[in-house]
């Protein structure tokens, strides 16, 4: 009979062990879920969420740069520089601009985006280097022409229309209220295009 009690209170003993360790595993899975930080990022906060022309401006292809403004300078080519951080705000929705812009001037310039993280503040920088133009915020734009030049140096999120003044200013274009809008063709227009021939 005693054993019987004995071998009845060790399968309770078995049981509540079980039932102790599952609510403890439970537990700490609802504590996990809990303490855990939404991934959530928009282009209205400072949060970092990733490279932020390929997430608000669908353009992977200006980061990193292809050539380096000292590069640029060398060859006589215009330049552009953006200053940028990839978790501001400003910066986030200053970065469709950028894209806008090498859309026009892609080929025509050297559009050079960069972090500003990458920047030392107690270097020294040459001429032909970008941090010797940063100006301590962001989003922050510098224009050169061929010869080197600076042609605009703007804090802020300046507008495409200022860019694009001075850029046709550069290339000796029409200013924009003599010249035709400037506007991309959908892939569509290409294709019916192709079709047509």
């Amino acid at each position: 009979m005693n054993s019987i009690k004995w071998l009845f209170s060790q399968t309770q003993i078995i049981t509540n062990w079980k039932r102790l360790v599952s609510k403890c595993l439970l537990l700490l899975v609802c504590l996990f879920v809990i303490s855990m930080q939404p991934a959530l990022a928009g282009i209205k906060d400072d949060r970092y969420d990733g490279n932020i022309f390929v997430i608000y401006a669908g353009n992977g292809s200006l980061v990193p740069p292809k050539e380096t403004l000292a590069q640029a300078l060398a060859e006589h080519k215009p330049a552009i520089l953006t200053f940028y951080i990839d978790d501001s705000s400003d910066c986030k929705k200053y970065a469709p601009v950028v894209s806008e812009m090498q859309a026009f001037y892609g080929r025509a310039t050297e559009i050079i985006p960069v972090s500003v993280d990458t920047l030392f503040a107690d270097k020294t920088y040459e001429p032909t280097e970008a941090g010797y133009y940063y100006g301590g915020s962001v989003p922050q734009v510098v224009v050169f022409d061929q010869s080197g030049k600076v042609i605009l140096n703007k804090k802020g999120q300046v507008p495409f229309e200022e860019i694009d003044d001075k850029l046709r200013e550069i290339f000796d274009l029409l200013p924009r209220t003599e010249s035709v809008e400037l506007k991309r063709r959908s892939p569509r227009e290409f294709s019916s295009q192709l079709e047509d021939q």
